[in-house]
């Protein structure tokens, strides 16, 4: 399976090695080769390679947000009046810390974003007071999460 414009080569150990830290990063490299028939050396040896070709972004713990109180997901298409002000909105809503996400977009929104708050009253307070009030933004148009059906990455 080639993977990018160098024509790195995933080949099925490759694949099986990945298969198992994307279902849970935190799995023993050894429990993994043995799983592989390989080596240990060689499951940390393939692993270099797949992050040196840039495959491998990196691997981190994933917080619960409703544990903490966030349980309020919300897309917001963020209209802004020209855009020059592209560059200057988006650090202003790097600013806001329930924002997690942040898209240029085609189509209607200059940016689309994403933002976890406590509750809807959370939400309409970040909406009023910080994004709408950033210089350049027009107006917005909200959409609430009821509830996510599908949280995957893409399949190897």
């Amino acid at each position: 399976m080639k993977v990018n414009e160098k024509g790195i080569f995933i080949d099925g150990i490759d694949k099986k090695i990945l298969r198992a830290l994307m279902e849970d990063a935190r799995t023993p490299i050894l429990e993994i080769a043995r799983n592989v028939g390989i080596s240990g050396a060689a499951i940390h040896q393939r692993l270099k390679k797949l992050e040196k070709s840039g495959l491998l972004a990196g691997s981190k713990f994933i917080i619960n947000p409703k544990i903490l109180g966030y349980t309020t997901m919300a897309f917001v298409g963020v209209y802004l009046d020209k855009a020059v002000s592209n560059p200057e909105a988006v650090k202003q809503l790097q600013r806001v810390p329930e924002v997690i996400e942040c898209h240029y977009t085609t189509g209607e929104w200059s940016v689309f974003i994403k933002i976890l708050s406590k509750d809807n009253e959370h939400l309409m307070h970040l909406l009023n007071t910080q994004i709408q009030a950033i210089k350049g933004v027009s107006r917005t148009e909200t959409f609430i999460s009821l509830q996510q059906q599908i949280n995957r990455q893409i399949k190897i």
